[in-house]
């Protein structure tokens, strides 16, 4: 399984959409400021995690939400 994740600072509010297969460690990884564009904006909060089958699937979501350059279409996708 490939999940798309969407996870919230909870220093600053900002947004990061990202793809994986395993959910637990990357969340740690962005926590623990292994991951360097997300390292100076922890502690995240994780706040929506879609299941895919295949990665392709995974990415095509990510690219969508980044294609809309929108905190509204996060917040969004967050609430539904």
């Amino acid at each position: 399984m490939y999940y798309l994740y969407i996870i919230q600072s909870e220093k600053t509010g900002r947004f990061y959409v990202g793809v994986t297969n395993n959910i637990q460690k990357r969340f740690g990884e962005h926590n623990s400021g292994l991951v360097k564009s997300t390292a100076p904006y922890k502690p995240w909060g994780l706040k929506k995690a879609e299941e895919f089958s295949d990665i392709n699937s995974a990415y095509k979501r990510e690219r969508f939400i980044k294609a809309k350059h929108s905190r509204k279409i996060i917040e969004n996708i967050i609430l539904s």
